[in-house]
């Protein structure tokens, strides 16, 4: 996910110095393609002199004319409705909006899809990006064996699921596409620009898709999680730079994060979700929680909204044929927990301390019906030390990075390297970096098999993986070998790994 450090940092990636700063208010401004907030003022209740919220409501079957009347009534104005689903995007300057709403005729739920003004806050992944230098470039495609892509010397990753192994066997097709919703994706870098299908992209930031050119791209100001995500998904073979896990398929890039920030609002991740479900994604990689909650209780009004939105919207997208694929965490929780102590939401005013039983309370999307949840390993094949996990929760697990893991490359890196902005490679590490290898697999997979729905895809990768067992040892945060004490389960299926690491070269060759 690209919050990493902690499970609360946002996009669950790892990048070994990556700060986000959030500049904003209460919703993006210009540069982003959300609908204006200063919509008219359709009644009374309208003019009520409280912050601008965004809201999602929704609808029961039949119902959605009726409920837009009422948004109306209860001074909303609709961004966008997105009646496939029964979700409606509203904004609202009615502090009573959703109380009001919520007892309209026809509403099954409906909440706020924030608490107030953005501020500064990290991503999932765990550290920040660290640049490769020219040396370490030189150094490592001077070890470059024949045939191999001039950085691949430094990617373990890639050889720890036999990626560069499969590719020999099929590399992956054209007519596959791996969407990455993220921070957006940089289309011009040299290694992405190959398989990078334009017209599968979009920014869907405030909750309305745009689609124009290089709206998809990071902010000027943006993050690279979505760019270092998409380059260990389809770097293809060409010369250049990395090496990609299925070098033969399309990325598209679907940007859902806030402007100046990493935060992942609800109402842009439906977006998103809807978005890949028709332009025919195939697999969608999301390596994110969706902010401001990290877990969302069924019990709060809003909280139960969100979930409601997003478990129709990620639904949606599998009914369309795209398997979803989402990071686990950056908190070493345990997910099959009875209780977790959340200290980081809501992440957009003062978090306040809530224990929660992540059973009800969910970490989303990773928890969500039907998405796949990914756990990170290191070069030593272990759980890596920020990693998320929990038995009955992990599906399965992939390379993320551990800097404690150190790895027999040139540069002795335990992070994963990829794409980063400006046409640069770097490292980072978090389960936002196990994510994009799953969902490499899977576009592998979907390449060997192409009428194969997401549920016989997801049941392909657990059957392929390679489960090592309960390890007796992994490290801490301190780098210290500890003893594996929290991991449940056996050889078949445990709480660290699931079904076990993920297999490239088994999903060509079976």
């Amino acid at each position: 996910m690209a919050h990493l450090g902690s499970r609360r940092q946002r996009t669950l990636a790892l990048p070994v110095g990556l700060a986000l700063t959030a500049t904003l208010g209460f919703l993006p401004g210009a540069a982003a393609s959300a609908a204006p907030l200063d919509g008219p003022a359709v009644t009374a209740a309208s003019t009520a002199t409280g912050p601008k919220l965004s809201y999602v409501v929704n609808t029961k079957g039949g119902h959605g004319a009726s409920v837009k009347r009422a948004i109306a009534a209860a001074g909303g104005t609709v961004v966008h409705a997105y009646d496939q689903i029964g979700v409606i995007v509203v904004h609202s300057q009615n502090p009573d909006f959703g109380k009001q709403i919520r007892a309209a005729r026809g509403v099954a739920s409906a909440g706020a899809t924030r608490t107030a003004p953005l501020t500064p806050v990290g991503i999932t992944e765990e550290g920040t990006t660290q640049k490769l230098s020219a040396a370490e470039a030189a150094k490592a495609e001077a070890a470059a064996a024949p045939g191999q892509e001039p950085l691949e010397a430094n990617q373990w990753d890639i050889r720890a699921i036999g990626a560069d192994k499969a590719a020999k066997v099929n590399d992956g097709s054209s007519k596959v596409t791996v969407g990455v919703i993220d921070t957006g994706v940089d289309d011009t870098h040299p290694d992405l620009a190959p398989n990078f299908s334009k017209s599968q992209s979009a920014n869907c930031v405030g909750g309305v898709a745009d689609s124009s050119e290089g709206a998809w791209r990071p902010y000027t100001d943006g993050s690279d999680h979505g760019t270092h995500v998409a380059g260990t998904i389809a770097a293809p073979r060409n010369g250049l730079g990395v090496a990609g896990v299925a070098p033969g398929v399309k990325l598209a890039g679907i940007k859902v994060s806030e402007p100046g920030t990493s935060l992942f609002f609800t109402e842009a991740v439906v977006c998103g979700f809807v978005w890949a479900a028709e332009n025919d994604i195939d697999v969608t990689n999301n390596s994110y929680y969706v902010d401001p909650w990290m877990f969302n209780c069924e019990d709060d009004p809003d909280q139960k909204a969100l979930l409601d939105a997003l478990t129709r919207a990620t639904k949606y997208a599998e009914r369309k044929g795209a398997l979803n694929v989402a990071a686990a965490g950056n908190s070493n929780f345990d997910l099959s927990a009875d209780e977790i102590v959340d200290e980081s939401s809501p992440n957009d005013t003062t978090p306040v301390k809530r224990v929660i039983d992540p059973s009800e309370c969910l970490d989303v999307p990773t928890q969500l019906p039907g998405v796949m949840t990914v756990t990170a390993t290191g070069d030593k094949n272990v759980k890596s030390y920020y990693s998320s996990y929990g038995y009955g929760v992990a599906d399965v697990a992939a390379p993320g990075g551990d800097k404690w893991q150190i790895p027999a490359t040139p540069d002795a890196n335990g992070r994963v390297l990829s794409t980063v902005l400006n046409g640069g490679y770097g490292y980072k590490q978090g389960t936002s970096m196990a994510t994009p290898h799953v969902a490499g697999v899977a576009a592998l997979l979907k390449s060997a098999h192409p009428k194969a729905t997401p549920a016989q895809l997801q049941a392909l990768l657990k059957a392929q993986a390679d489960n090592p067992g309960c390890p007796t040892h992994i490290y801490d945060s301190a780098g210290k070998w500890v003893e594996a004490t929290t991991c449940e389960g056996g050889e078949n299926y445990n709480g660290y790994y699931g079904s076990g690491v993920v297999d490239a070269l088994d999903a060509v060759k079976k």
